[in-house]
């Protein structure tokens, strides 16, 4: 049987009172799973959680993916597993890049565990360590609390996405000082298996500025899945080229990490790499039947070029206008679906692409004022972002008479 975390907790006083809610957690031998005391935090469509653990009990429960060193012992980093894609990515830019390199690790671990010897009225930890697991975590409010209650435990332990150096002279500074951990508590932000290409994202965004990652691995952040899936390597490259290429409507207005220019920013490098990556992979089949997949990401290149470039002229001054939603991620998402309901039926030929799906998306036109910013979430209701894409993409597809597909439809052509 396995020790699980029963969880007790305090009401709190009422909000008007200025009150909070103190809680504590208890061990009781039962039969279930382990579980801890959380919060769930939600932002927009995400969730996430936080946690509290005991500094004896973190070490046990997170993996080391570099190689730390204190004053006479080496901090040994686990195996990690081929599959895990998140991992390997974390792996791979700490093996590589200078900023991960022996030297630094041993200064920076030794000066956070000098820290941790001096600090008495000072918190030694003051900030969250940043947790991932592959693992789908099952989450059960306590009574009224909505977002507090019961949080299961993975079985395995968790990917540190910041904080390594942390608790690893938190490790060292323990083996010193055995008795010390009880004292200490670890803040943490724990996301599970439903934030799985986000966390690998933010190791990168929360590394680039303090220990200044080389570029590459932030320009190149989606080849870090290309390894084992091809597919997803053609859709970084769509992304790349979208843009990189003078041509392209989208040129330096993807928010991409690394990126130098200016310009005002409509779209995340992750969001549009995922929509394009949904129709490649409904595609791949397809595309891995020609003669060269570099001519396809050409191909494919083009098609979104000139579909984009169709919908700049029939937007009109809807077209990157601020107070205008044309160019905001939710419609920009579903207009690449439209663009890839739209390239199955008239991909063919290329010359006169565009003009013809100037035709084809002329009604679009008449519906510029719909998405307006003022009112656009009355006027396209829905539950989330999520949902609100798929709205939008069936009203523009339907607009221009153009059939839409389910995801993976076309896998077997």
């Amino acid at each position: 049987m396995q020790t699980a975390r029963m969880l007790q907790y305090r009401p709190p006083p009422h909000p008007a009172a200025g009150g909070s809610l103190f809680c504590t957690r208890e061990l009781e031998n039962t039969g279930k799973n382990n579980a801890m005391l959380a919060t769930r935090i939600r932002q927009k469509d995400s969730t996430f959680y936080f946690v509290s653990y005991p500094a004896d009990e973190i070490l046990s429960k997170v993996r080391f993916i570099s190689r730390f060193y204190g004053e006479s012992e080496t901090l040994t980093p686990h195996v990690v597993s081929q599959t895990d894609e998140v991992a390997q990515f974390i792996a791979r830019i700490e093996s590589n890049d200078q900023a991960f390199q022996r030297q630094l690790s041993r200064a920076k671990v030794r000066s956070l565990k000098n820290f941790y010897e001096m600090a008495v009225t000072q918190p030694p930890i003051p900030g969250t360590v940043l947790l991932f697991t592959h693992e789908k975590l099952r989450f059960e409010s306590a009574g009224s609390y909505e977002n507090v209650g019961r949080l299961q435990e993975p079985s395995s332990k968790y990917l540190i996405i910041d904080g390594q150096h942390r608790l690893a002279a938190l490790h060292f500074y323990l083996r010193e000082r055995p008795g010390a951990g009880s004292s200490i508590h670890v803040p943490c932000v724990l996301f599970d298996g439903r934030s799985e290409d986000f966390a690998a994202e933010m190791f990168v965004i929360i590394n680039s500025t303090p220990t200044r990652i080389n570029k590459s691995h932030l320009v190149d952040l989606y080849e870090r899945i290309s390894w084992a899936e091809p597919d997803r390597r053609f859709a970084a490259r769509l992304v790349d080229k979208l843009y990189k290429e003078g041509d392209s409507p989208l040129r330096y207005r993807i928010n991409r990490l690394g990126g130098r220019s200016q310009q005002e920013k409509w779209i995340l490098q992750a969001e549009l790499f995922n929509e394009l990556h949904r129709w490649v992979s409904g595609d791949w089949r397809k595309i891995q039947r020609m003669s060269t997949v570099s001519r396809e990401t050409d191909r494919y290149y083009a098609v979104v070029r000139d579909f984009l470039k169709a919908a700049q002229k029939v937007w009109g001054n809807g077209w990157g206008h601020p107070n205008y939603m044309v160019t905001k991620p939710v419609t920009l998402k579903a207009m690449i679906r439209v663009c890839a309901d739209l390239a199955r039926e008239d991909a063919d030929p290329a010359d006169g692409r565009q003009a013809r799906w100037e035709a084809r998306l002329a009604p679009w036109t008449e519906q510029a004022r719909s998405f307006r910013i003022e009112g656009f979430y009355e006027r396209f209701p829905a539950k989330g972002q999520i949902e609100r894409v798929s709205r939008i993409h069936r009203d523009l597809a339907r607009m221009a008479h153009i059939e839409t597909r389910a995801r993976g439809k076309n896998r077997s052509e």
